[in-house]
């Protein structure tokens, strides 16, 4: 009997991102489990937008509410295939990442939820809230926390 039988794992279409949705299509793989790939977003008002970018730069697409979420799991999906996943799903959640990827990994009864390691130590991760960090500390399932940077 395999370990895991549900993986969810978290996408915001960093390359980074990318690499621990392949982590995570490996491991499904591996234990025939299904791989369900998530991606939350956020609508944010301009003005609010606008301020977070000039403090976060390259990476103020995570907080933009325009950001193409549709696109980021179709692509994260074709890497997961690559990558020898063979159920998968793809889900885009509307809200804060670390909440968002949480209550969908309750929601379909995760064995366990993947996340990169980016923003551990980051100024983006003091200003947003590192998702490795709190993902490890709120989930009701295992974490694996992917070196992706």
């Amino acid at each position: 009997m395999s370990a895991y039988r549900k993986v969810v794992v978290g996408t915001d279409g960093s390359e980074s991102s990318f690499r621990a949705v392949e982590r995570a299509a490996t491991l499904a793989a591996g234990e025939d489990a299904t791989l369900v790939i998530a991606c939350a977003y956020v609508l944010a008002d301009q003005r609010s937008v606008s301020h977070a970018a000039d403090q976060l730069g390259d990476d103020a697409y995570q907080i933009r509410g325009d950001n193409p979420a549709e696109d980021i799991v179709r692509s994260a999906r074709e890497r997961a295939v690559a990558a020898g996943a063979g159920t998968i799903e793809v889900r885009t959640v509307k809200g804060a990442p670390v909440e968002s990827l949480i209550k969908l990994a309750d929601d379909v009864g995760a064995d366990l939820l993947v996340v990169g390691n980016k923003g551990l130590n980051s100024i983006t991760g003091r200003l947003l809230g590192s998702v490795p960090a709190d993902a490890a500390r709120r989930a009701t399932c295992d974490v694996l926390i992917v070196h992706t940077t």
